[in-house]
Parts: structure tokens; C-alpha cells; sequence
């Protein structure tokens, strides 16, 4: 069911985030976002085209990628800022580089705010460590249910399970695909 119609309206901003993910060659992943920022109005920034960035010009551009392993180790990140408001923005890309040896695992975001919050990080890329995170239990999970076996006759608990309102052990949900953890 869509929202319900709005009243009428300007609109000033737009955000569009997106994550891919990929089956390397090597067997590894690659999970990559983008962030992109765009005002529907000419605005007035010091440290950009003369002191403007034009309507439909981003205002942000960014992106990051890491590399995983099949138990969702970090073992690689990269990050860049191709449109920034400041110059100085670009300079704490690498900080990212941290999360190098962490696992995408519960805690995560925790980590990810104690690692690169505040001024230790961009407050973009660190906003989009949460969809790549799941961007990167989504790209992994058919084959993490072919090696586990976490179909209905499978032994395998599925890693899902109390993650969400469907995926309540005490739900209809997982009453009827995995009875065997079902709580109900």
C-alpha cells in the first residue's frame, strides 16, 4: 500500500543511496555504496564553484566498497568523496580503513560508531555502513543457505531468525518454515 497523497509541495532535497553487491573471481565480496546529495536549488557553499553548487549539482558524492570473506570479515575498504562541500572533506576517507579485521556481525553499528563517529569519520559514510552491512548479509545469503542448509529440513539455524517481526521465533513465520525453532 503506497503513502497516502500529500499535500502540495516543494521539493528541496534528494538523497539516493545505493548498494550493489558481487561475487569476486577470488570467492570474495564486494559490497559498494553510493551516497549522492542533490539540492533543487542554486546553493551558496564557500568552498565550491565560486561559491555555488548549481540545482541538480551534488552537494555530496560518495562512495564505499569492502570486501568481504564468506563469514563477512572485513578485508578491505575503500572510500572516496568526489563531490564534498569542503575541500577538507576528502581527507578522512581513509579512516574507513579501520574497519579492516572487523566482522559485519551483531554490534556492528556500535563498532562502526565508536571506530569513525564524531570527528573520527564523515557522518555520510558512516550513516551508509548500516545498508552496506545489510547489502552484505543480502549478497551472501543464498550461498550461506546452500553451505549451512537453513531450509525447513535443514539443521542449520538460519542467522535471521529475532532479527525482525516476521522473523519472531514466537511468530507464525518461522512457525511454518522452521518449526523446529519455532518458540509458539
Amino acid at each position: 500500500m503506497p503513502l497516502p497523497p500529500p499535500v502540495e509541495r516543494e521539493p528541496l532535497h534528494t538523497r539516493y543511496v545505493t548498494c550493489n553487491g558481487y561475487k569476486r573471481n577470488d570467492g570474495l565480496w564486494d559490497i559498494e555504496g553510493e551516497l549522492i546529495d542533490i539540492k533543487s536549488f542554486d546553493l551558496q557553499v564557500a568552498e565550491r564553484n565560486d561559491g555555488v553548487i548549481p540545482a541538480g549539482e551534488p552537494l555530496h558524492k560518495m562512495a564505499l566498497r569492502l570486501t568481504i570473506d564468506y563469514d563477512l570479515n572485513i578485508l578491505d575498504v575503500q572510500a572516496c568523496m568526489d563531490y564534498t562541500p569542503f575541500r577538507h572533506c576528502p581527507q578522512i576517507a581513509d579512516s574507513f580503513r579501520k574497519l579492516i579485521g572487523h566482522r559485519i556481525a551483531p554490534g556492528f553499528t556500535r563498532l562502526t560508531r565508536e571506530l569513525l563517529g564524531g570527528t573520527q569519520g564523515c557522518t555520510h559514510l558512516l550513516e551508509m555502513l548500516g545498508v552496506l552491512a545489510t547489502t552484505a548479509y543480502q549478497t551472501t545469503h543464498n550461498e550461506r543457505e546452500k553451505r549451512e542448509d537453513f531450509g525447513a529440513q535443514g539443521g542449520g539455524r538460519p542467522p535471521m531468525l529475532n532479527t525482525c517481526h516476521t522473523f519472531d521465533t514466537r511468530g507464525p513465520v518461522v512457525k511454518q518454515y522452521w518449526p523446529q525453532f519455532s518458540e509458539e
